[in-house]
């Protein structure tokens, strides 16, 4: 199951980070991020130990989202490095989050 973080722990958890992590930005109210919510959670047990995932709810958190520019949600966003490698918006199939992690 990805792990919830925020804005104590995001700069060490993904910035910080020498693997490459996705970032799942939901809200709880949210149809779509309820429907990527199983998606995630099963990415994170497949790619545990090459991938670290985690989600941030904006509602939170919403200095993270307008750091990173997050107008929509869900928002998934790819570092490596602490820099922005890909994103992507709205709910996406497996394959396509596959794809945008290089895997």
């Amino acid at each position: 199951m990805a792990e919830q973080i925020n804005v104590t722990n995001f700069d060490e958890k993904v910035l910080q980070s020498s693997k490459p992590v996705l970032v799942d930005f939901f809200a709880t109210w949210c149809g779509p991020c309820k429907m990527m919510a199983p998606v995630i959670d099963e990415l994170s047990e497949e790619l545990a130990g090459q991938v670290d995932i985690y989600k941030v709810d904006v509602d939170d958190n919403p200095d993270l989202a307008q750091r990173y520019g997050v107008m929509s949600i869900p928002t998934l966003i790819v570092f490596e490095n602490g820099e922005v490698k890909n994103q992507t918006m709205g709910a996406q199939p497996k394959p396509a989050l596959m794809q945008l992690l290089g895997q």
